[in-house]
């Protein structure tokens, strides 16, 4: 690569340690770790520290998108599975506070090969070609993907997986599950599209990012032209993916406490957590940290989330916030 591809990979770089860091600097957002609030295993610095970590894999993951731009490398055989490992593992060296960057890895990874990519093709990285590209990247996975992303998750030591059954694609617990993976050849976007309908990480796979495109994007860029505040950006960011896209990380702890059932467990959990939405919606009809009023009912929000012991606590929102930063900065937002 010359210097120019790799002068480049750096900036794709960057952009995704900065996404992350700069989502769990967002303060406050309601129920999660940030500047003022640690849980009892997992603390800020923990956050900071997997978003440097995780930064040589998504250089790695952008020099791999700009290879298949320049035909250097087939859509399959960029090992989508494998880099998500890999940041996963990278994280977890850096730090020994549990699993803060699962979800945010499976979504910069395709990110990342996606702009490189793209500026591989068009010479610049903008929103529509960086779309069309993420879905490229993850409707090329394979089996091999799948097999390593599931070792990444249990890697990640996730909270809260619950069982899956009476479904094709194989349970994370299932001691035969790669081997079914490859048997019956489940790809990476196989699984996502499968695991769509209770789990919001998923969701975006299935719909080429849909809520960090159409919804967190769009906010982030608005909120700061009206605000010239990056930190009000982010947290009225996740306020919105929150009030509109029912937390699945939320859903999922509540219902396993139920029932072992994946499936199950999300409806119930859904079902029992409705007034989490409502409550971010009412807290931005307020204006949020826009007005007085706003702010007192967010740290009030904040306090009865943060109240449930991280039971209460939208990290697949936070995932979700940090994705459409990551897209922001690629395409150009600065503060």
């Amino acid at each position: 690569m010359n210097t120019k591809y790799n002068t480049m990979a750096d900036d794709i770089m960057q952009c995704a340690q900065l996404a992350a860091a700069i989502e769990v600097c967002g303060w406050p957002k309601p129920g999660n770790v940030h500047r003022t609030v640690d849980f009892p295993d997992t603390r800020f610095e923990h956050f900071i520290a997997g978003a440097i970590a995780l930064g040589p894999t998504m250089r790695e993951a952008a020099l791999k998108g700009m290879m298949v731009g320049l035909g250097k490398l087939k859509n399959d055989e960029v090992k989508v599975g494998k880099l998500v490992k890999k940041a996963v593992s990278d994280v977890n060296r850096w730090h020994r506070g549990g699993n803060t960057h699962l979800g945010v890895s499976l979504l910069f990874t395709p990110l990342a090969v996606a702009a490189g990519l793209t500026y591989s093709t068009n010479g610049r990285v903008e929103t529509e070609g960086l779309r069309e590209n993420v879905e490229r990247v993850m409707t090329a996975t394979t089996s091999e993907d799948a097999e390593n992303v599931y070792d990444a998750i249990l890697a990640a030591s996730s909270a809260a997986l619950g069982r899956l059954e009476g479904d094709d694609v194989p349970d994370l617990t299932d001691r035969e599950a790669k081997r079914k993976l490859e048997d019956r050849q489940f790809t990476l976007y196989d699984v996502m599209v499968a695991s769509s309908k209770w789990d919001n990480i998923s969701r975006e796979w299935a719909t080429g990012m849909e809520i960090c495109f159409q919804t967190g994007y769009p906010t982030i860029v608005k909120m700061y032209q009206e605000t010239g505040d990056p930190n009000i950006a982010v947290v009225h960011t996740f306020l919105t993916i929150v009030s509109k896209h029912a937390d699945t990380f939320i859903a999922r702890k509540v219902g396993v406490t139920e029932t072992p059932n994946i499936k199950q467990a999300v409806k119930i959990g859904l079902k029992r957590t409705t007034w989490i939405a409502e409550t971010a919606d009412r807290v931005l009809k307020n204006g949020g940290l826009t007005t007085d009023e706003g702010t007192k009912a967010l740290h009030a929000f904040d306090e009865r989330l943060q109240a449930g012991g991280g039971m209460f606590n939208p990290g697949t929102s936070a995932d979700l916030t940090a994705g459409s930063l990551m897209i922001s900065l690629l395409c150009g937002w600065r503060f």
